[in-house]
């Protein structure tokens, strides 16, 4: 089974010109052209263009996506990592759809609005009973003071930070690279200042950083929660094993 260029342009929502550049940068070559000169593409190569488009998403360039795509052969595994990100995606997003459902329904009626409801899925609050029994409510509370203050637009300059380290550390698990890598060391460190730069945390106050780098890395890997950031067990695990390294050698 194979489609032609113009098939697949119009069920992927994009467009032949986008495909061609895909197939001229390395990423998405045609399984065959025809003798018309038209490409056409067989099922492995929609499997790729769906890999890519999720990548494109993520904020990956196109030449950080050919690297993932040449490095990870496993097409399985890598799909899974793909379906870990979509479904923490899916559960953030409905959590803000569910609150905003409420809001509007409570402005229809005339209702009193509940704040503790209106802002599900949009808050940093979700782990507080969490934190406190881990390190203790004056964490928590130094944390959220440090957040509460901050600007829109700082706020925003973070999120984007943790994001984008997110998702480096995602590309660079589904690229196949060594823990112990220069690659996979510079996203420890940059792990670690971000940990040293949130208030109330112990890594912030110069005690064990040490031992919280590494505890934290367990973390990672034994909750589904914290591995979903890292597109499942396997990239929880490369973080982990990454941050160990770091942090024994650096900490």
């Amino acid at each position: 089974m194979e489609w032609s260029i113009q098939q697949i342009a119009r069920a992927a929502g994009t467009t032949s010109r986008a495909l061609r550049h895909y197939g001229d940068e390395g990423l998405l070559p045609a399984t065959r052209i025809g003798s018309n000169g038209y490409r056409y593409y067989d099922e492995s190569a929609l499997v790729r263009l769906q890999r890519i488009l999720l990548l494109r998403e993520l904020g990956l360039s196109l030449p950080r996506i050919r690297d993932v795509l040449e490095n990870e052969a496993d097409e399985k595994r890598a799909l899974k990592a793909h379906l870990g990100w979509l479904e923490q995606e899916r559960d953030r997003i409905g959590r803000q759809i569910a609150a905003v459902e409420t809001t509007i329904q409570a402005r229809e009626k005339g209702e009193e609005l509940m704040a503790d409801k209106m802002f599900d899925g949009f808050d940093h609050t979700q782990y507080r009973d969490e934190v406190e029994s881990r390190w203790g409510a004056d964490a928590y509370a130094a944390g959220d003071r440090w957040w509460r203050g901050m600007s829109a637009e700082d706020k925003a300059a973070w999120q984007e930070r943790i994001a984008r380290l997110g998702r480096d550390w995602a590309s660079a698990a589904e690229a196949g690279i060594d823990s112990s890598s220069a690659e996979a060391q510079a996203l420890a460190r940059r792990h670690v200042e971000w940990l040293t730069g949130v208030p109330g945390t112990p890594a912030a106050h110069g005690g064990d950083v040490k031992g919280y780098v590494i505890g934290l890395g367990d973390m990672y890997v034994a909750d589904d929660r914290f591995a979903a950031n890292y597109g499942g067990t396997a990239g929880a695990t490369f973080v982990r094993d990454a941050l160990r390294i770091y942090a024994e050698a650096n900490l």
